[in-house]
């Protein structure tokens, strides 16, 4: 399906990643989550769209009639994007993968479980949080289906949240609770999964933009055009959002140019 958006004058389209909210702990968590919030302040007054790509919690779960503690304020100002008339989209991360319908419910967003492709005002853009995607990295493709098991869910959830909630911080600590050394270093384009996926699309199908999370690492990268192919005359450019642990980047979209650029305040 392809979602289409046509940016009105002097709106933007913006896009963040990895915000990892209760990493590394809930006290050094809140300063993130108040920088996050003077982001969020600040975009206001001119985005039309906001992504959320994935992985803005180090730990998400939903019962059926509980929700981690926390975040209040990120969700409310979420919320007030919403109501404010911004357009809300969330992509689930490899660490808040156990979203159900409570940011649809509660707050407006469009959640989406998988790869998703947008044309916003013309331009061909592939939006995903990334991880699975690719080649490699096939001990995370097995844990994935572990985690996304519907029995092994429906075991997850009859413990009592204050177990629960142990038990996965632990497996997400020990999983990537924040960006670790190995995010800090570009591998090469020909050893990068996520690029690599993106040259491969490119063969069969026209991109301007491919858009991820996850790696951690902020990056723009032309991606050159596929001469054996007639799918495109310009290169499409590959974009990591990069995350709010490290770098405080974000991407920001006017309908003609992406940046990728950093928050200071």
């Amino acid at each position: 399906m392809l979602h289409k958006i046509t940016l009105e004058n002097n709106k933007k389209a913006y896009f963040c990643s990895d915000q990892h909210f209760g990493a590394p702990s809930i006290s050094e968590s809140k300063l993130r989550e108040q920088k996050f919030i003077n982001w969020l302040n600040e975009i206001k007054k001119d985005a039309q769209v906001l992504f959320l790509m994935g992985d803005l919690f180090d730990f998400w779960h939903e019962w059926n009639h509980v929700i981690p503690k926390g975040y209040v304020r990120v969700l409310g100002k979420l919320a007030e994007l919403k109501d404010s008339g911004i357009e809300l989209f969330m992509f689930v991360g490899n660490h808040d993968l156990w979203m159900k319908s409570y940011f649809e419910d509660e707050i407006g967003c469009t959640v989406f479980f998988d790869k998703q492709y947008f044309e916003i005002s013309d331009k061909k853009i592939l939006l995903a949080h990334g991880d699975g995607l690719g080649p490699g990295d096939k001990g995370y493709k097995r844990m994935k289906k572990l985690f996304t098991n519907p029995v092994a869910q429906w075991a997850f959830k009859w413990l009592h949240p204050d177990i629960a909630m142990k038990v996965a911080i632990y497996f997400s600590t020990k999983n990537k609770m924040i960006s670790g050394e190995e995010d800090k270093e570009f591998l090469g384009e020909d050893k990068e999964f996520l690029i690599l996926y993106s040259k491969q699309k490119l063969k069969s199908e026209h991109f301007d933009f491919f858009i991820y999370g996850h790696r951690h690492l902020p990056l723009v990268l032309d991606l050159k055009k596929d001469a054996s192919t007639s799918l495109s005359t310009t290169d499409a450019k590959y974009v990591n959002l990069g995350d709010w642990i490290s770098y405080f980047t974000f991407g920001v979209f006017d309908g003609n140019k992406f940046q990728l650029k950093t928050f200071e305040n």
